[in-house]
């Protein structure tokens, strides 16, 4: 006899044993599919896979509509993956670290240099530059519409104005290396 989704979802909330494995075992390939299409690979798709069924059952007691279970799962699985893939990025094995050329401390020294005259020209800029550049730097997850309304700036200007700050910043990161040399 076969039951509907939901009776399935509401005898699991139960804490019907046989009816979380038919949830896990009819929406399991679904979970996986959604991982996979953002490209992770085997060892991580498994964590979004294992992360989303966590979530499911910690969420299933509050799970209003249980004929959307496929949708929460197919959403709660993207939502993992995306953040097994921006941590991903993050991190660097230790064994590149390592064979990075310039990690040493002559290289520190330098780049502390040329990061001190950075961040002075980056000083001498506009205050609408240091704001704008600062946003787009430190905060690249904004739209133009946000960095505009933030700035005070026509969205469509925004690009335009970011060109211009970068090549005030260019002439006086030049003219400071030549009063260094």
């Amino acid at each position: 006899m076969t039951t509907s989704s939901d009776d399935t979802v509401w005898r699991a909330r139960a804490g019907d044993e046989n009816a979380w494995q038919e949830l896990v075992r009819r929406y399991t390939p679904v979970v996986w599919k959604t991982a996979r299409s953002l490209r992770l690979d085997g060892a991580d798709a498994a964590d979004a896979v294992q992360n989303t069924w966590v979530a499911c059952a910690e969420h299933l007691p509050t799970l209003r509509r249980p004929e959307r279970l496929a949708a929460w799962l197919t959403t709660t699985a993207r939502r993992e993956s995306l953040r097994i893939l921006l941590r991903g990025r993050r991190e660097v094995p230790v064994a590149e670290v390592d064979d990075v050329p310039g990690t040493g401390p002559e290289s520190q020294v330098l780049r502390a240099d040329r990061d001190r005259l950075i961040w002075a020209a980056f000083d001498e800029l506009s205050p609408r530059c240091r704001q704008l550049l600062g946003l787009l730097a430190f905060a690249p997850e904004l739209t133009y519409a946000q960095v505009s309304r933030a700035v005070g700036l026509q969205e469509s200007s925004v690009g335009r104005t970011r060109g211009r700050c970068l090549d005030e910043l260019r002439r006086r990161l030049r003219a400071r290396e030549d009063d260094q040399e």
